[in-house]
């Protein structure tokens, strides 16, 4: 979701990483808590008349992986010229790069096989599932696995600008307080078809 887009539905932006003309911004919305997604979504689904949500931790690595088995859904390693992340690490066989220690446009890296966009990197995207330490019991349907406490951490993945390399994989998780909204945390929206 894009500060042009939270402008639209929520009437401010948060984000540290302002543009100057947020009702153009192509930069992803951030600083802005897991509850702010659920009534962002809430608000569009009344507007458009269909439900929005957030994506299941599931629903979310199989959007990114795009078909692959890989750690990246454009192959083994990350490069800065594919994802915006902290570049001044190097994962696997690849090479120390730019470090921009701020978020970019959306479409300013190539899309997945699925034409989703900034998968890796740029701002850690919540999801619906509390955090749990294991995959065991997880549900087997691709399903929120959630508690009934609103105070359990949170799941976010794909990692952001300010992350090394290795948290921005396909399978990395991040948990969190579903209250903190911080500069490297954003979201992407997911409609039952």
């Amino acid at each position: 979701v894009t500060q042009a887009q939270w402008q639209a539905i929520m009437g401010t932006n948060p984000s540290r990483f302002a543009d100057s003309n947020v009702s153009q911004s192509k930069k992803p919305v951030e600083r802005i808590s897991w509850f702010d997604c659920g009534l962002f979504c809430e608000r569009l689904s009344q507007i458009v008349g269909r439900e929005f949500r957030l994506p299941t931790e599931a629903e979310w690595e199989y959007a990114c992986r795009g078909k692959t088995i890989t750690p990246f859904h454009f192959g083994a390693t990350i490069g800065t010229s594919l994802a915006n992340y902290n570049g001044e690490d190097i994962y696997g066989s690849g090479f120390e790069g730019e470090n921009r220690r701020q978020t970019t446009d959306v479409d300013s890296f190539p899309p997945n096989v699925f034409g989703l966009w900034d998968l890796h990197g740029n701002v850690a995207e919540w999801c619906a599932d509390s955090w749990h330490d294991s995959y065991y019991d997880a549900p087997v349907d691709g399903s929120a696995w959630t508690t009934n406490n609103p105070k359990d951490p949170r799941v976010l993945k794909g990692g952001s600008w300010l992350h090394l390399p290795g948290s921005c994989r396909s399978a990395q998780r991040i948990k969190s307080d579903p209250k903190n909204k911080s500069d490297a945390f954003g979201f992407r929206i997911a409609a039952s078809i």
